[in-house]
């Protein structure tokens, strides 16, 4: 482990009810804090008044606000896999528009609850080497997963099903993402109809 990778490591992994439930206290303080004054002044101290603890609380479970943004960061990574999870476990519906709408729809809903920690999260949060191997692991699963969409659906015309696969994986992340940390507020359902239709467009050649 390096010592930049060190310095982002949580102090404390709870074992009791109780100390999670603070950890997570913390975690939500400082999903507002960060979000509401920005990462140089989103302080220690003020994610602990947030959160309703003292600053040795904190401390015992986090060493420095470095590791409370990598693990905001982790959480909303896990987010995003139980999302795939989901869907991949559920009954796609049948017209590839629909399928689509599903995969954008789903992208949507976990970058819009909060546009300003998105923002910080995308600009400033450390990223160890074991998160970005979990970003690289999030990525294959999605790219693997599309192509199988893609090659048994009747309605796709494309020759290329491994490239189209992470060329949509990617537009989706990369548009969602942009557009929910902009400054102004994204009207969800236009750009949803907007992805929808592009990404259609092109799958059936």
């Amino acid at each position: 482990m390096t010592p930049d990778e060190r310095r982002i490591q949580p102090r404390k992994q709870p074992r009791q009810v109780r100390a999670e439930l603070t950890r997570q206290r913390i975690l939500t303080a400082a999903a507002h804090v960060f979000g509401a004054h920005g990462y140089a002044a989103g302080t220690t101290n003020r994610i602990a008044e947030r959160a309703g603890v003292s600053i040795g609380s904190l401390y015992q479970y986090f060493p420095n606000k470095d590791a409370i943004l990598a693990e905001l960061l982790t959480r909303h990574l896990d987010d995003g896999a139980a999302a795939a999870a989901k869907i991949r476990d559920g009954e796609l519906p049948g017209p590839i528009e629909d399928i689509l709408r599903l995969l954008v729809r789903s992208a949507i809903d976990s970058h819009l609850d909060d546009p300003q920690l998105l923002r910080m999260l995308n600009e400033q949060a450390p990223r160890p080497a074991e998160l970005l191997e979990n970003v690289e692991r999030l990525k294959r699963y999605w790219y693997g997963y599309l192509q199988e969409i893609l090659d048994g659906h009747p309605e796709v015309r494309l020759a290329d099903t491994a490239t189209a696969a992470r060329l949509i994986f990617t537009t989706i992340e990369l548009v969602v993402h942009q557009l929910a940390a902009e400054h102004e507020p994204v009207d969800s359902r236009r750009l949803e109809n907007e992805m929808v239709a592009m990404l259609t467009r092109y799958v059936r050649g």
